[in-house]
């Protein structure tokens, strides 16, 4: 092993170096990662100086906090609930292997009977946290492990750490905080019903520490610092509590270390939601490849720790395990940390089982000498649990409240710990409530404000965000051949290049009108001059949503003026009416709330089925879908099986926005990822559900993303044959959050709206044969123009439309038959209804539509019941 506990580098810093940093650390100046450097090799009186400022830092931040000299520690029990891992770092005695399992008498996982055994005796003492810690992936390595899991009916292990969170909860009453290792985005979405809390420790992000042989990390696929930095930002816009920090003198120089420090920074500044770091220092340990390692050095660990404070400020939550420091209680908080982790008086520490935990009154005594009172908090830090919504599921308050002190979030030292139902027997839709006539008034009065009273805190850092979204707003140097490209799509589209495309993307002028000819001569090869419509009607049934899109003005807490949801009736009412008026289809959207049980989407599509067999239902999202599976904890595929038994006839290709994660991430805080839209996507397709497909442009994204979207929906298409049309969805900025923050463009110019409609029409060639162009986000004559670029179609009637109205869109609300005929006549080209997989419309439909002109009387409200 090339390691060691004092981290290689350069030489000490320079005398003047170091004063100055100190200096800096003690004026309360944001300090930069050379300078952090430089701090964590203070020894000596540099390094009294860095803890007694550090010790301000945390002073200030308890203040603030309204918990002055107090520091925490939660009561817990430890649960390893698998000890096989796919990993294989080189200082871990944690990992074994089948075998030996086997020889003394262990399962591949523990069973539910002696976790609950564990959970109970912990709540039998008091304890209200069940740590579950396990290996990462274990059945992606071991046979054993994926063959326990099939046997005892899990898909996977995380299904396995849902079931058995969900049994603590009721049976036992202890909180579970999940540590299972890397997660993907939605894993979180799956666990994040069953737990308050979760983690992973970042460690390190020295790279090299990963990559070469014979590092500590090398061989462990998990342990690739973008890999774990990914997680950490997917708890973050999953709106998880999340723990995370370092592990110290594992071989990573001290720039790296300071480098380490700045990333959870970042995280943390950009979503809130990192409740606290853990600086643990190695100890070497016997039969591993680093037993010959010194342990990490007491002021290697004070010094750490006291810089932690400095570059996470008061507000952050640091913590040192109180087991791992030879007795050194004193100077650890001297140092700057407010809480000591878990302390377990039923179990060992798994990791560190060499290491006990030290007894509560020792604990309480030691922190008591150097001037603190010991508090016991939960697994979810105290401001969390005050925060309360988008950041705790509903189903989990019940057990929170029952531990939980309302005025400080700690744990009420009179908490009695037993177990509470997980969530209520009946999965019933919830009843109508709030501004349920947006449909209507928003035309007529408007939204209430043009932004929620939690504008600041709800969609992360702003100034954060800001910087992460400037690189991708610099547009590209284009050298590409506009005329060359413009032959190549007139011959033959489908051998446009990536450069050539790029070039038509941005043409403009002569170019640009010459690139639309283009495309109106394709779309008039494949789809003749006819431009379809629907008669359908919009039903966004709830616009409660706590997902935090950065781009929707849509989404309101369930506590905002402008908040609504519809119950079934109203829902089915409203399918009844359309349906009065001649609709072929309901398009049925809405908020994530959090209220709604997994299975109400099925109980939409039923209601609607049963008030009008006959009525094609377009519904849900891929956002909803995924919603909806990890809810019930059904998988993508067989939700929607049980979605399209309940009447789902084919799903909306909207929640893509741009398919690029760069993107993504700047305007959708926790929406789903490109992947996983791609994977119900084609999931539906497979089931014989088919889909739209979308785009939402002009506001943070540049062509070069367009290109990449267009390639991938030509390339799901051809792999599928599911998608019926394209849509273009022009941003509106008006009241959008990442507008009015000053971070995205006012929307796409015309130029904009021009070259997308074209070059979707060529590049979608021959694979996706319709493109339908938005008169709801660019009007009249808008519509018409994108009409002479290449698209077909324009979309629906839609009745009521409130997602781009509460935007600031313009254009109101519903068209009739009669203007969308006007539209296309504004075109040159003559109008056909359609069915929503572009067949011919009934003539029985043709009629009813055209006596109403497609459209409700006045749009009369709902008659409420």
């Amino acid at each position: 092993m090339t390691n060691s506990a004092q981290p290689p580098g350069p030489g000490r810093p320079t005398a003047n170096a170091m004063r100055r940093a100190l200096r800096r650390a003690r004026d309360g100046v944001a300090l930069d990662v050379t300078e952090a450097a430089v701090l964590l090799q203070a020894r000596g009186a540099d390094l009294d100086d860095l803890t007694a400022s550090a010790a301000r830092v945390r002073d200030a931040g308890l203040e603030a906090a309204g918990r002055p000299g107090v520091i925490t520690y939660s009561k817990s029990v430890f649960i390893p609930l698998t000890r096989l891992c796919r990993d294989k770092c080189h200082y871990c005695t944690f990992a074994t292997v089948p075998g030996k399992l086997r020889r003394d008498g262990h399962g591949m996982f523990m069973s539910p009977d002696e976790v609950l055994d564990i959970a109970r005796r912990g709540a039998e003492l008091g304890c209200k946290e069940a740590l579950i810690t396990l290996g990462d992936k274990p059945e992606d390595r071991w046979p054993e492990a994926r063959e326990w899991l099939e046997a005892e009916g899990y898909d996977d292990t995380i299904a396995y750490v849902r079931a058995i969170s969900i049994r603590i909860l009721e049976e036992t009453g202890l909180l579970p905080h999940l540590n299972p290792g890397v997660m993907t985005w939605t894993d979180f979405q799956r666990l994040k019903p069953v737990a308050p809390s979760m983690g992973m420790m970042l460690e390190t992000t020295a790279t090299r520490l990963w990559s070469e042989p014979g590092m500590p990390h090398y061989g462990s696929p998990d342990k690739e610092p973008a890999v774990r930095l990914r997680v950490l930002e997917d708890a973050g816009r999953s709106s998880v509590p999340f723990t995370s920090g370092l592990l110290i003198g594992i071989g990573e120089t001290y720039e790296e270390r300071a480098d380490s420090l700045f990333a959870l920074r970042r995280v943390a500044r950009s979503y809130h939601g990192v409740q606290e770091l853990i600086i643990q220092n190695f100890r070497a340990k016997p039969d591993t490849a680093m037993r010959g390692m010194p342990d990490a050095e007491i002021d290697d660990l004070v010094a750490t720790i006291a810089v932690a404070r400095h570059i996470m400020g008061p507000a952050g939550n640091i913590q040192a395990p109180p087991n791992l420091i030879a007795g050194e209680y004193e100077r650890l908080i001297g140092a700057g940390i407010d809480d000591w982790g878990g302390v377990s008086p039923v179990t060992i520490d798994h990791v560190n089982p060499e290491k006990p935990w030290p007894k509560l009154d020792e604990l309480a005594a030691r922190s008591a000498a150097a001037g603190f009172t010991l508090a016991e908090r939960l697994c979810v830090y105290p401001e969390f649990v005050q925060r309360g919504e988008p950041w705790l599921d509903p189903r989990l308050l019940p057990h929170l409240r029952a531990l939980a002190d309302p005025e400080t979030g700690l744990a009420r030292p009179d908490a009695v710990v037993e177990g509470h139902p997980w969530q209520e027997p009946d999965e019933g839709y919830v009843a109508s409530s709030g501004r349920t006539d947006l449909h209507r008034t928003i035309d007529t009065e408007g939204r209430t404000a043009d932004r929620r009273d939690d504008f600041d805190e709800v969609y992360g850092d702003w100034e954060a965000l800001r910087e992460q979204a400037a690189p991708g707003m610099v547009p590209s140097r284009i050298d590409g051949d506009v005329r060359a490209a413009l032959a190549t799509a007139a011959d033959d589209p489908t051998k446009l290049t990536d450069d050539e495309a790029l070039a038509l993307l941005h043409a403009d002028g002569p170019a640009l009108d010459a690139l639309c000819g283009v495309a109106d001569d394709i779309r008039k090869t494949v789809n003749g001059d006819d431009v379809t419509y629907i008669v359908t009607r919009n039903i966004n049934f709830t616009n409660v949503c706590y997902t935090g899109c950065r781009f929707c003005a849509f989404a309101q807490r369930r506590t905002d003026a402008d908040a609504y949801t519809l119950s079934l009736d109203q829902v089915a009412d409203r399918a009844a009416q359309a349906w009065d008026v001649g609709a072929v289809e309901v398009c049925m959207q809405g908020g994530i709330h959090p209220d709604l049980p997994g299975t109400a989407y099925f109980d939409i599509a039923r209601a609607v089925k049963e008030r009008v067999p006959g009525m094609h239902v377009h519904a849900f999202s891929p956002m909803e879908v995924v919603n909806g599976a990890t809810r019930t904890g059904l998988s993508i595929r067989e939700w929607l099986t049980a979605a399209k038994e309940a009447g789902l006839d084919s799903i909306p290709g909207t929640a893509a926005e741009i398919l690029d994660d760069e993107v993504r991430w700047i305007l959708t805080k926790g929406k789903l990822p490109t992947a996983t839209w791609i994977e119900v996507i084609k999931t539906a397709h497979e089931l014989g559900i088919r889909s739209s497909s979308t785009m939402m442009y002009g506001h943070v994204d540049q062509p070069r993303h367009w290109l990449g979207h267009f390639r991938t929906l030509a390339a799901i298409q051809q792999e599928t044959g599911g998608f019926t049309e394209f849509v273009t969805l022009p941003f509106i900025h008006t009241n959008a959050p990442v507008y009015l923050a000053g971070i995205a463009r006012p929307g796409p110019t015309t130029r904009d709206n021009r070259a997308v409609t074209a070059m979707a029409r060529i590049l979608l060639h021959p694979h996706i044969p319709n493109i339908q162009t938005s008169w709801v986000k660019l009007g009249q004559e808008g519509a018409a123009e994108m009409l002479r670029s290449g698209a077909n179609d324009l979309g629906g009637t839609l009745m009521e439309e409130t997602i781009s109205r509460m935007a600031g869109s313009s254009y109101g609300s519903y068209r009739s038959v009669e203007d969308l005929v006007a539209i296309a006549e504004a075109a040159g080209r003559p109008a056909k209804p359609r069915t929503t997989l572009y067949g011919e419309v009934p003539e029985e439909r043709q009629r009813a539509a055209l006596a109403s002109d497609g459209h409700l009387p006045e749009l009369l409200p709902v008659v409420e019941g």
